[in-house]
């Protein structure tokens, strides 16, 4: 299950009430509702026309529809959001993987995909563009059902699939990231650049096992990542590790076959997305992690690591952040008590702050709160060296403030 498809399951999971509650689609499905009111009525491959649902959906949240197929079928998905509503729909399978999905693809703000599925449990999850509260409707039934938007071509987007021979059907068309075998390119780097809508895949073959790094790259796109094997498994998923670009790490060597790298854009189809593929550099991806502040880098001088001394009462520094690399400080507190962090941002930016013990554990994080975009963290803490990372998703190259306090208990 993909990180965001989990994340949709703890929060369905948490708000859903008991005659709600459904074991579909791994879990995503268990606040959702039946779009024909039960599993029989649900049924899109031997309904008589398409079915309508009203949708709710909260600040944050999500609302999911659930239907089968009782037989393989093509059928059209799509969402209209009342008002200024701005709807955004994926489509699960039943293990809860993501199949596909849409923003803008019925035309205007409205969501439609039209695919190919199998037989089997599905859920489709509406949620608001910026996560604006929103009222809207969704239909699901075959393409020859009437549909409820009017559809835009560039924008609605079928999943990359391989063909029989491994290479063509729906994965880019045909079109390969390498001329040849892919170990016969790396080491080193071969990338392709081309809109999604005209290349929604891109089909590669290796001859002996490999590990490889693939990215794609345009935030106007916001593109997300697959990677699927010759009989359409997917492997690997990822949407924003870099912002709204995506980047797909193999770290345990891909047997020898045919593999294809799948696109969808969440934004513009049309804008053109760069895939590239690397071999794997586990230092690289290592110094990748310090750098978006995720992992602690070690103390012994490889990576930059400003220190802050030990921390009496309050500290304070000021840093011209970078876009995409955090800065780093360490701190010394002599005795327990409670530790306070605040980032602020001079003019435009967007302060996130992150604390690791010493053995890199992260014990604190914080971003947009608690008012503003500015960050708050307090954490208890014992005695000990601790590292602060700073980062700034706003890629504004803001300046920003530091200020370190430490409390000690009342005695």
């Amino acid at each position: 299950m993909t990180t965001r498809a989990f994340l949709l399951a703890a929060l369905l999971g948490a708000t859903a009430g008991p005659a709600l509650a459904q074991a579909n689609c791994g879990g995503i499905g268990a606040g959702g509702i039946w779009i024909g009111g039960d599993a029989a009525g649900s049924d899109i491959a031997t309904a008589a026309s398409a079915l309508d649902q009203l949708a709710l959906v909260l600040a944050g949240n999500n609302y999911v529809s659930l239907f089968t197929l009782s037989a393989p079928a093509d059928v059209r998905l799509e969402a209209v959001g009342n008002g200024a509503g701005d709807p955004v729909i994926e489509l699960f399978d039943d293990a809860g993987m993501s199949v596909t999905s849409d923003d803008d693809g019925g035309g205007g703000t409205s969501s439609r995909i039209e695919t190919s599925l199998g037989a089997g449990s599905y859920c489709l999850a509406l949620s608001s563009f910026g996560d604006a509260p929103m009222t809207g409707t969704v239909r699901i039934g075959r393409t020859e059902h009437s549909p409820l938007t009017e559809g835009n071509a560039a924008t609605t987007l079928l999943p990359p699939v391989l063909g029989s021979d491994g290479r063509g059907g729906g994965c880019g068309n045909g079109a390969t990231i390498a001329d040849g075998s892919l170990d016969g390119v790396l080491p080193g780097m071969t990338s392709v650049t081309a809109p999604v809508d005209q290349e929604p895949g891109y089909a590669f073959s290796i001859s002996q096992p490999m590990t490889i790094s693939i990215t794609a790259e345009n935030e106007a796109a916001d593109p997300i990542l697959t990677l699927t094997d010759a009989n359409g498994t997917t492997l690997y998923e990822n949407d924003d590790y870099d912002g709204l670009n995506s980047r797909i790490d193999v770290t345990t060597p891909l047997p020898p076959g045919d593999y294809c790298i799948g696109l969808r854009a969440l934004s513009d189809a049309s804008a053109p997305v760069t895939v590239t593929v690397t071999d794997y550099d586990p230092a690289a991806a290592r110094i990748m992690m310090f750098d978006r502040g995720e992992a602690a880098p070690p103390l012994d001088g490889s990576y930059p690591v400003e220190s802050l001394g030990k921390l009496a009462g309050r500290v304070l520094t000021d840093a011209q952040m970078q876009p995409g690399k955090a800065k780093w400080y360490a701190v010394d507190v002599g005795s327990g008590g409670l530790l306070v962090i605040e980032a602020i941002a001079s003019g435009p930016g967007d302060p996130v702050v992150t604390l690791f013990d010493d053995l890199g554990r992260q014990v604190g994080y914080n971003d947009d709160g608690p008012t503003g975009l500015d960050s708050f963290l307090a954490v208890r803490v014992l005695p000990g060296t601790y590292l602060v990372a700073l980062s700034d998703i706003s890629d504004d190259a803001a300046l920003m403030r530091l200020v370190v306090e430490r409390y000690v208990p009342a005695e």
